[in-house]
C-alpha cells in the first residue's frame, strides 16, 4: 500500500554534503516541534553530486527512524537542473502538502510553521499556493552582495513586469523568482503536466499555469541566507535559461 504522507519537502542537491545534515537536522526539530499528525516525507534529488551528497543522504536515511520525518532519496545520473530535479522530486513525493526549499540553508525551516498556519488560516479562505518573499516588509536577504542584490531585483522586477497580466487569484506576488514555496498537492497534479520551462523559469511558470487554474495564493515574508558552504549554482547558463523561459511565458500567457 502506498504511503500517503501529511507533508514532502523536495531538497534538490548538487555538491552540499556539508550542507544537507545541517538542513535535515533543523527539519527534523521544527516538525518534532510542530507535531503534524503523521511522518513528514524528505525527497532529495541528487543529481550525481561529485562531493557524495548522495552518500550522505543514505547515511541521514538511516539515522531518521523515529517516525517524525522519513528521508528518500532519487538519485539522478548528472546535473540536469535545478527545475528538472523540482519536477523529478515533486513526480515522486506523496505528501498531501508540498514544500520546494533550497538545501544550501537559504531557506529556514523555522518559517515553515507560519507557511502551514497562512495555508489554512489568512482570513481569506484555504489557499493553494504559500510564496515565500523576499521583498515585502519583514522579508529581505542576508550575504549578499550589491551586485547578487541588483540581479536578483531586477530579475524579480522584469518578471513581474512582464507578467503583470496573470491574475494570480487577486494577489499581488512580490516574488515570483523565490522557490521557498508551500503547494497543495490537488493544484500541482493539476499544473505540473503543463510545465515547459526549465531552471529557474520554472518557478514562475508554475505560479501563471496555477493563476489559470483559478488557484488562491498568500505570502509570508522570509529572510533568504546566503550560503555557508559550497558554491552559488548561478551561472551564466541559468541566467540564460531564466530570460528564455521568461519570454516564452510573456509571448504564451
Amino acid at each position: 500500500m502506498t504511503t500517503i504522507y501529511p507533508i514532502s519537502i523536495i531538497l534538490p542537491t548538487y555538491n552540499e554534503r556539508e550542507n544537507l545534515p545541517i538542513m535535515i537536522d533543523l527539519l527534523h526539530k521544527t516538525f518534532k516541534t510542530l507535531k503534524v499528525d503523521g511522518t513528514v516525507e524528505i525527497v532529495v534529488v541528487d543529481d550525481s553530486s561529485p562531493d557524495n551528497t548522495l552518500e550522505v543522504a543514505q547515511w541521514l536515511k538511516k539515522s531518521y527512524v523515529d517516525g517524525v520525518i522519513e528521508v528518500n532519496i532519487l538519485s539522478r545520473k548528472g546535473k540536469l537542473g535545478l527545475g528538472t530535479a523540482y519536477i523529478a522530486g515533486l513526480k515522486v513525493a506523496k505528501g498531501e502538502k508540498i514544500i520546494i526549499m533550497d538545501a544550501d540553508l537559504s531557506h529556514h525551516p523555522k518559517f515553515i510553521p507560519q507557511f502551514l498556519d497562512t495555508m489554512e488560516n489568512n482570513g481569506k479562505g484555504k489557499v493553494d499556493i504559500v510564496c515565500g518573499t523576499r521583498y515585502v516588509n519583514g522579508g529581505g536577504v542576508a550575504g549578499w552582495d550589491l551586485r547578487r542584490k541588483l540581479t536578483s531585483r531586477g530579475a524579480n522586477f522584469l518578471a513581474s513586469f512582464l507578467l503583470l497580466s496573470s491574475p494570480f487569484g487577486g494577489t499581488r506576488i512580490s516574488d515570483l523568482t523565490g522557490s521557498f514555496r508551500l503547494y497543495e498537492r490537488s493544484m500541482l497534479e493539476k499544473v505540473l503536466p503543463q510545465v515547459k520551462c526549465k531552471g529557474y523559469a520554472f518557478q514562475m511558470e508554475i505560479l501563471v499555469l496555477a493563476a489559470k487554474e483559478g488557484a488562491k495564493f498568500a505570502e509570508v515574508p522570509i529572510t533568504f541566507v546566503d550560503r555557508i558552504y559550497g558554491e552559488s549554482k548561478l551561472g551564466a547558463n541559468e541566467i540564460f535559461m531564466y530570460l528564455k523561459g521568461l519570454l516564452y511565458l510573456f509571448f504564451t500567457t
